[in-house]
């Protein structure tokens, strides 16, 4: 695996996050979706986003600190059956949809990332998005 093909693949998961596009929908310049989609579910369950984050928010820069929120539409094919562990989806007008609050510090570096059902207030939960300073 080259560094080409790693920055590529970083590419292809930054796309779908940002679209919220079906993996299946994923551009040809990414390579195929399927590998994409697999490569993706293995690192994640090793665990190697949850530590790219926290790297990332190892050190923040607490000068200022920025909060931000945005309702997401859950893609159809997305509520599947009832599971057993909570997801963070909810029934609105709209109809499914997921809020996401971003915390970023004075570098624009991400600290926390909280998602909730859309139905939640946001009000109740921006709170929860914001991390303590440091005494």
């Amino acid at each position: 695996m080259t560094a080409a093909d790693n920055r590529l693949f970083v590419e292809a998961v930054l796309w779908i996050a940002r679209t919220g596009s079906p993996w299946r929908d994923l551009l040809a310049c990414f390579g195929h979706w399927h590998r994409v989609y697999v490569r993706y579910h293995r690192s994640r369950d090793k665990g190697t986003w949850a530590k790219l984050l926290a790297a990332a928010s190892d050190d923040p820069d607490l000068e200022y600190l920025m909060v931000d929120s945005r309702i997401v539409r859950v893609h159809p094919h997305g509520a599947g059956k009832k599971q057993q562990h909570e997801e963070a989806m909810g029934k609105s007008r709209g109809g499914l949809s997921t809020k996401i609050h971003a915390t970023v510090d004075a570098l624009g570096n991400p600290v926390r990332l909280l998602l909730i059902p859309g139905e939640t207030s946001e009000f109740t939960q921006q709170a929860r998005s914001v991390i303590p300073t440091k005494a």
